[in-house]
């Protein structure tokens, strides 16, 4: 029995679990992986090589294939041997194409394992004593987590140190208010939602932080007992891949039906034997209906998500890259997104001088001194801003960025934040929040206590009456407040945070009024740089007709300022403009403005719905719990993947994994790509088949049968398998984002799309058809021998064409380089090899092919000419 962990002290539990504040060893962590299993609470769903490969075969066409080859079996080992032959082969590129259904299928099953697996939400574990960014899944009993505002609670635990923290529980309780948490032990017999010292699995972080001992995994946490009856079902079919179904079914239903109508007249009119008009009906009808389009797009979106994992974009959902390339507008953060996110301290002012610091980012710096400045004037700000402070320095930098550019700070005149915590513990912390506008921490020092205090200049200034100024302590008249507050100005001029620090010593007996009577210690102003090639980047997005739009938190002449840097232009509007905005008055300020500044989530909510009622489709942003209403009603929720919380990175479609404007700019371009790559396969698709389909109606309601059901079968097989695929793997074409974006109602196929499918489909009818007519004259079985070369040489010939439609290079593509030599090495193995015999094909002469290639030449030509015209007859059609 699992002991009641809440009743238990913290120190008690620490030892029954056998661990420490400084964590488990990797050893012992990985010996209690094998004792306790994997810290989930759902059965994942194991990949079935076998159950996908005999899935491959369940379709009706397939069946009917099958039993229509049984029969002919039958009648082979009864009536006609020959008929034993042709069952035999329809057999085999039955399984030779449930082969290749297999391994699509079993590629894109395999890629979404592997992104779920990226996707897995993560934890700050202490183990030995260092800090480590690990899979929640890998956490076992004993565990030292480290849990922050915004962050899913990854375990059922024991709070062992705790600071402000509030837990979000209404999963578990139905309480819908956050609860205070604390190391004080519960009572014996108290409910979940009475268990303060607890905190659960899937529970969510509202406030502040603290330190918790995992006590339970998986199926052993509260919300694994309520979820042991659940299992994982198969992830529904996106949008994006129903339509594609959809497509597929209706071409179905209206080829099934030209080819009912085909079997009837056959039957009819002429003296066809019924066994063959019924399996060239079944056969054709295999051969026509794209039935492998969902596999190969769910494919080549996987795969096309891998890439850009490659280019630190993690998509969670598939659908999301159909819509980046309908975005028109982007709304993005400011901070960490189109700058560095690495705050720097660049000047200072205390004791009334100004002292520039140098260096960038978390590099080594220095103080630009004047002569009369000496260590102790800067020692008492740096040694305040370090000590108030929530960073963490171990293997890397950890926490807010404005609180590692003051431990930088610090650092530059060799104040760390161990050695000053050594000598003044910590003993107490109220944290920052927007209301409070400052964070105040208390320490230890000897048989006293000194508070530190940083903030907002004004929101620190009210709460000190004293200044360290000229080397001593003096009374804060009205004028130095002023000069301070001047001060402050002008550092906000030249766009730099500024943060006011203070501090009091008090005696050990102090009470709780703690904020007052403060000694005002200065000022240090930090900037956070443009990143290197946003502005690059944020050019390429206006040109593929996509506006950036900022929203930040940060003040307006902050804001303005890096937004003149990068090229955003337009006016700048405050949050608190927005307030007094209705929805109309908001719509009519979006196409000037291109800030907004000083906003909060609920704006971001607000100026999201305003964008999308203009009928925009706009990707957005975020890193904060208050975040995810926004990035789940954008188009394309985009939550940021090293400072992005975890509620904001569950609600968002995709993940950037460096937090850089630059990867969405390469996402868009990317998602554009692999859609343009599933229209080129859509387009080579149904052209081929379209032809297929008309040349042996149309011939056969002459009376001829121009190709064999096991003809038509390894047309099939050949170039709907490799080439095909290949499509996918073609690099983007010139001057996609030159284009604007693709309206997110328009479907893969467009006007442009089906005037092509449909002209050249009959273009292509008209030139296999006149094959087989040249043919005939040297019997039926030559005929039929050169429709079939036909149709695979016209079908590779028509990759050419739309590849030329995208103006790509022929060796752009290796994989496209590889299938069409394979496919036609393959055909001419089954003309020229005595496997001849088995299709009812014959070797070809020279004549015949220079019928064909003469032909196919003829039929190139004309494609891209009708190409040129349909491009534009349709030039608003990408």
């Amino acid at each position: 029995n699992m002991p009641e962990w809440h009743i238990l002290t913290s120190e008690k539990v620490l030892k029954k679990l056998r661990t420490s504040e400084r964590g488990l060893t990797k050893r012992e962590a990985a010996k209690r992986l094998r004792k306790y299993g994997r810290n989930t609470i759902s059965i994942e769903r194991k990949i079935s090589p076998l159950m996908i490969f005999l899935s491959q075969f369940t379709s009706m066409l397939i069946i009917i294939l099958i039993a229509s080859a049984v029969i002919l079996l039958g009648l082979g080992l009864t009536v006609d041997p020959g008929k034993f032959v042709d069952a035999a082969l329809i057999l085999a590129i039955v399984v030779a194409n449930g082969i290749f259904g297999f391994v699509q299928d079993y590629k894109a099953e395999k890629s979404l394992q592997a992104l779920k697996k990226l996707s897995a939400p993560k934890a700050w574990v202490r183990r030995a004593g260092k800090l480590e960014r690990l899979a929640s899944s890998a956490l076992v009993p004993g565990d030292i987590i480290i849990l922050e505002e915004g962050s899913h609670v990854p375990a059922d635990a024991r709070v062992i140190r705790c600071s402000s923290m509030e837990v979000n529980e209404s999963i578990l309780t139905g309480e819908s208010m956050p609860v205070e948490k604390c190391v004080a032990i519960a009572r014996g017999r108290a409910a979940l939602a009475e268990r303060a010292d607890m905190v659960f699995m899937n529970t969510i972080v509202a406030r502040g932080r603290g330190e918790a001992v995992v006590v339970a995994t998986g199926r052993n946490t509260e919300v694994g007992k309520i979820a042991k009856h659940l299992q994982t079902g198969k992830e529904p079919r996106s949008r994006f891949q129903e339509e594609m179904s959809k497509l597929g079914k209706e071409i179905g239903i209206g080829i099934m039906a030209l080819i009912v109508f085909m079997a009837a007249v056959l039957f009819l009119m002429h003296t066809t034997d019924i066994i063959d008009i019924f399996v060239t009906s079944i056969a054709l009808a295999v051969a026509a209906i794209p039935e492998g389009l969902p596999a190969v797009v769910t494919l080549s979106l996987a795969l096309g998500s891998r890439r850009m994992l490659r280019k630190k974009t993690l998509v969670r959902k598939l659908p999301v890259v159909e819509s980046l390339g309908s975005v028109d507008i982007i709304v993005t953060d400011k901070t960490g997104t189109l700058t560095e996110n690495r705050m720097t301290v660049r000047e200072i002012w205390t004791q009334g001088k100004v002292i520039e610091v140098t260096g960038t980012g978390y590099e080594e710096g220095s103080f630009k001194m004047g002569r009369k400045t000496v260590r102790k004037d800067l020692e008492p700000l740096l040694r305040c801003g370090v000590l108030c402070n929530n960073a963490m320095v171990e293997q890397g930098y950890y926490g807010d960025p404005t609180e590692i550019a003051l431990l930088v700070s610090g650092m530059k005149m060799g104040i760390t934040k161990e050695e000053s915590e050594k000598k003044l513990p910590r003993i107490k912390e109220m944290p920052f929040t927007s209301e409070r506008k400052r964070m105040t921490t208390v320490h230890k020092a000897g048989r006293e206590r000194i508070a530190f205090m940083k903030g907002a200049p004004e929101t620190v200034l009210e709460r000190c009456d004293r200044i360290l100024y000229g080397g001593r302590i003096r009374k804060l008249d009205s004028r130095t407040r002023k000069r301070v507050l001047r001060e402050t100005g002008r550092m906000a001029e030249k766009a730099l945070r500024v943060l006011g620090f203070a501090y009091r010593e008090m005696p050990e007996n102090a009470g709780e009024n703690i904020e007052k009577g403060m000694v005002f210690l200065g000022l240090q102003g930090m900037m956070d740089p443009p990143r290197a090639g946003v502005k690059e980047a944020i050019d390429t997005a206006r040109k593929a007709g996509i506006r950036v739009i900022m929203a930040t938190g940060d003040n307006a002449l902050t804001a303005k300022t890096v937004a003149r840097e990068l090229g955003i232009k337009g006016a700048v509007v405050e949050g608190r403009e927005i307030e007094k905005m209705d929805s109309r008055e908001l719509g009519k300020i979006l196409d000037a403005t291109a800030v907004f500044a000083r906003v909060s989530p609920e704006h971001k909510v607000r100026i999201l719905k305003a964008l999308k009622d203009a009928g925009n489709v706009v990707a957005m942003t975020g890193d904060g719990v208050n975040d995810a209403p926004s990035l789940e009603k954008a188009d394309v929720g985009i939550a940021m993947g090293i400072r992005g919380t975890d509620v904001a990175k569950e609600a968002s479609d995709m993940v950037l994994m460096d937090d850089n404007f630059r990867t969405i700019v390469a996402a868009v371009k990317e998602g554009r790509t692999i859609f343009e790559n599933i229209r080129k396969f859509v387009n080579y698709l149904l052209t081929c088949n379209t032809a297929e389909v008309l040349v042996v109606f149309l011939l056969s309601l002459a009376g001829w049968l121009p190709v064999t059901a096991v003809m038509l079968l390894w047309i099939n097989l050949l170039t709907d398998g490799l080439p095909a695929l290949a499509l996918g793997a073609d690099p983007p074409p010139p001057g996609i984002m030159h284009r604007k974006p693709r309206p997110l109602k328009e479907g893969i196929i467009n006007k442009r799309l089906a005037f092509l499918i449909g002209s050249i489909g009959l273009e292509k009818t008209a030139f296999v058809a006149a094959v087989f007519l040249i043919g005939l004259q040297q019997g039926l079985v030559m005929a039929q021998s050169m429709t079939f070369t036909a149709f695979v040489m016209f079908e590779l010939v028509r990759i050419g064409a739309i590849r030329y439609q995208e103006r790509l290079s022929i060796f752009s593509n290796k994989w496209l380089i590889g299938a069409v030599g394979a496919s036609i090495l393959l055909q001419l193995a089954v003309l020229y090899l005595p496997i001849n015999v088995f299709f009812g094909a014959v070797p070809l002469g020279i004549y015949p092919w220079s019928v064909i290639m003469g032909i196919t030449g003829l039929g190139l030509v004309t494609a891209l000419a009708t190409t040129n015209i349909v491009m534009r007859l349709t030039p608003h059609d990408s």
